[in-house]
């Protein structure tokens, strides 16, 4: 049988992500109970880019799945630098279940997963992060139901997290109007990849008209510090306030990937206001992943949760 990686949304078909998300939402509701379908297996996780959300849930959730995860910080390996990446693919490979990379450039999960003998999972690479959005769609589905159908606006960069918000539209039926100022559009590759799913409507305020679900993130992300003047001056109109929201449709959402920069690319008022659900977001980020890794590892041993 052929390895599954998990580099990309798309590397799910869309009955496969509702399959998941469900799934997700499951072990939520059933935390505590005994269910080890991982015991005995171990996750490599490498980090070249540092995150507390990503390390705590992956390390957390094989844990509580009966697993063991193995932390490997950008001194304990460097990805083609002090070793060839498929070499290193080739020697981890045959020593763990699985491994989760975090780093900057997409193409190195990509040597990594050609060279693989088990599952990659993409913790987040400079063009996408496709384990937030299972967290982010979980959300969504606990609080609201299916997405099909629903619009969802992006504020600010076309970068990793507007990617694969892009590829969740394709993939479960949602439109995805994307607010970005000119020159920080998504991959327009990408973007055209999605067909009528998504589009870049440039002022924010009628891209959140009757929206169903608001979306940002930083305007400066990690490695982009030297870039945080000029991106200020650039997304200075293309702030999640209270007075965008308000175009939104009454019960919509606030969603931020985290952390933060209160009164930068979000107020306060909205971030910590009714319509914000970050934290059910970021808590789900464990669910999620506890979903995703139990469908990569132990696909056809697992036994469903039984029901309370």
């Amino acid at each position: 049988m052929a390895v599954r990686h998990f580099l990309s949304l798309l590397d799910l078909s869309a009955e496969e992500l509702r399959h998941l998300i469900q799934r997700a939402m499951q072990m939520k509701a059933q935390q505590g109970h005994a269910h080890a379908p991982l015991r005995g297996k171990t996750l490599a996780m490498i980090f070249e880019k540092s995150s507390t959300r990503t390390r705590v849930s992956f390390e957390v959730g094989m844990q509580q799945l009966g697993g063991h995860a193995l932390f490997l910080s950008p001194r304990d390996t460097q990805l083609g630098r002090g070793e060839p990446i498929e070499d290193s693919a080739r020697v981890l490979s045959r020593m763990v279940d699985a491994v989760m990379i975090r780093t900057y450039e997409h193409e190195k999960v990509e040597r990594f997963a050609a060279h693989s003998r088990v599952p990659v999972i993409n913790g987040l690479t400079d063009l996408e992060h496709p384990c937030q959005l299972l967290a982010d769609l979980q959300t969504w589905f606990e609080l609201r139901g299916d997405i099909a159908g629903r619009t969802v606006v992006w504020v600010g960069d076309g970068n990793n997290m507007c990617h694969s918000y892009i590829h969740a539209a394709e993939r479960l039926g949602f439109e995805l109007r994307i607010a970005c100022p000119e020159g920080y559009d998504p991959d327009p590759l990408i973007l055209a990849s999605a067909g009528r799913s998504a589009a870049i409507v440039r002022d924010p305020m009628e891209a959140a008209e009757g929206a169903h679900l608001i979306v940002t993130d930083v305007w400066a992300s990690m490695g982009q510090e030297q870039e945080q003047a000029a991106r200020r001056r650039a997304f200075g109109e293309y702030v999640v306030d209270e007075k965008l929201m308000a175009r939104a449709a009454p019960d919509a959402l606030f969603m931020h990937c985290l952390p933060a920069h209160r009164e930068e690319e979000v107020s306060t008022g909205v971030l910590e206001g009714p319509q914000s659900v970050v934290w059910d977001e970021a808590e789900n980020r464990l669910h999620a992943q506890k979903a995703l890794l139990e469908f990569l590892l132990a696909a056809g041993e697992t036994q469903p949760l039984s029901r309370q």
